[in-house]
Order: C-alpha cells, then sequence, then structure tokens
C-alpha cells in the first residue's frame, strides 16, 4: 500500500450531515488541511440499522475516500459507525490513521457538579457493545440516565434548510422531559449529545434548558486525538501557504447550504 502524503486530504464521513458539527472542530483546529466529506445520505440515518449493513457501508465509504483522493487520514464523525465499523476497518488499512468518535462520558462526569448525566443518541448507538464498555468505565463517576432519540436525526437530516422546525423542537422538548430535564428543577446539570447530528440544533436544546445544564459534545475531543496522530506521522500540515478547503461529495443529492450550515 502507497503510504500517506503530507499534503493529501483527510477524509471525514457520516451517515448524512451530522457530521458537520465535527467538521466544523476540525476545521477550527486545523485550519491549513484538505478535508473530504462524505454524507451517506441515500442510506440516513445509521442509528435505527442494523450493524452489518452500517459496517458494510463504512468499508465501502473508506475504499471509496482511499481511492479517489487518497486520503492520509479517515474521521469517522458518527457514533454509531465507529461502534459498529471502527475495529474491523483499523484491521483492513493498518497504515492509515483512522479516528473514531463516542459519546463524550468521560469530560461529562469530570464537568457535572452533581454527578448527574444525561446522554441522548440514537438507539443503535446507545445499545452497541462499545457504548456499553464505555458507560461501564465510567458509572463509577457519575450517574448518566440515556435516552434514545427515535427520529431526531431523521428530522434533522430532513430539516437542513429549517433547523428550527416544529418537528425538530416536539421531539427535543419530549426527551429532554424523558430524561427529567425541564426548565424548573433539573436533577441533571450535565447533557451529553451523543449524535453528531444533534450539535447542528444546539439552540432548540438550550431553549428547553435552564442555564444551569451544560451541553457537551465531542467535536472538540477528536479534532485533539486527530492532530495527536497526524504529529505522530509526520502529516500535520504545517505550510502557511496552504489555504485548507472542503470538498463535499454524498451518495444522495447534495443540499446547497452545506458550507452555510458548516459556517454557522
Amino acid at each position: 500500500m502507497k503510504l500517506p502524503d503530507l499534503n493529501a486530504p483527510i477524509g471525514v464521513f457520516d451517515s448524512g450531515i451530522g457530521g458537520l458539527s465535527v467538521l466544523r472542530a476540525l476545521r477550527a483546529a486545523l485550519p491549513l488541511e484538505r478535508f473530504v466529506y462524505f454524507a451517506d445520505s441515500a442510506h440516513a440515518p445509521y442509528g435505527e440499522k442494523g450493524d452489518a449493513f452500517v459496517l458494510e457501508r463504512s468499508i465501502a465509504i473508506s475504499q471509496q475516500l482511499m481511492r479517489d483522493h487518497a486520503v492520509k487520514a479517515l474521521v469517522m464523525a458518527c457514533n454509531t459507525a465507529t461502534a459498529a465499523a471502527i475495529a474491523r476497518l483499523r484491521e483492513l488499512h493498518p497504515n492509515l490513521i483512522i479516528i473514531g468518535i463516542e459519546p463524550a462520558l468521560k469530560p461529562a462526569a469530570a464537568n457535572s457538579m452533581n454527578k448527574q448525566v444525561a446522554v441522548l443518541a440514537t438507539r443503535g448507538t446507545l445499545g452497541s457493545e462499545k457504548f456499553k464498555a464505555l458507560l461501564n468505565t465510567q458509572s463509577q463517576l457519575a450517574h448518566f440516565t440515556c435516552q434514545p432519540c427515535d427520529g431526531l436525526a431523521e428530522a434533522i437530516e430532513n430539516h437542513l434548510d429549517d433547523l428550527n422546525a416544529p418537528v425538530i423542537h416536539e421531539l427535543i422538548k419530549r426527551n429532554l422531559q424523558l430524561v427529567g430535564l425541564n426548565n424548573k428543577f433539573p436533577s441533571i446539570d450535565t447533557l451529553v449529545l451523543g449524535c453528531t447530528h444533534y450539535p447542528l440544533v444546539k439552540p432548540v436544546f438550550q431553549s428547553y434548558l435552564p442555564a444551569s445544564v451544560t451541553i457537551i459534545d465531542n467535536g472538540a475531543g477528536v479534532a485533539k486525538r486527530l492532530i495527536s496522530r497526524l504529529k505522530d506521522e509526520a502529516l500535520l500540515q504545517n505550510d502557511e501557504r496552504s489555504k485548507g478547503g472542503v470538498q463535499f461529495s454524498s451518495s444522495a443529492a447534495k443540499p446547497q447550504n452545506w458550507t452555510a450550515v458548516l459556517n454557522a
């Protein structure tokens, strides 16, 4: 296999547009790097599909990004895909930097003053063995109330032109109520957004939460790990003449406002 090139782009993929929330953090931390973002929108969302299907799609997408763009690193900007496929992708591509993502339970436990944390994610993420193992490592540090938000990722995907749509408000309000969060007497002081779609509608979450509740996602953590791995492999772009940038691709028709969402 040909070794990665310093000037090659970094591949980022998600089941749809949720990974744009991770890409925001990556671009902020790595402004000199080029990125190729692939949204598997024809098959979104992954969170309510089986592991075998998600593994098949993850393998196909990684191979496409390597073949068409010779990416020097791959970021799986999807919790469900990470849980289902990262171990296999690392076996298939041992020379490629592969960074996954998982709900930010560790920083949430550290942040929570009363050690009461809510985790909102897809059913696929919460039901995965990878998440259960992560939860087990943190369960002595805080109490986690986990809630599968069926339909929310799909609603965000389908309302990219209006992320303030009533269906998004209704789903968020309902799931916050189910974990006991409300504007009056929250017993939980930290909320983990465990799906990369959810940070795209963070203002909607905030509108139903008291100011005392901290919202945590994992974009910054992913960027930190990627920088560390790029440095280890001497693949971190440090040429100030590099302008960076993003190229978008998708398995379905690409909405025209991806750049606007990314820069919001």
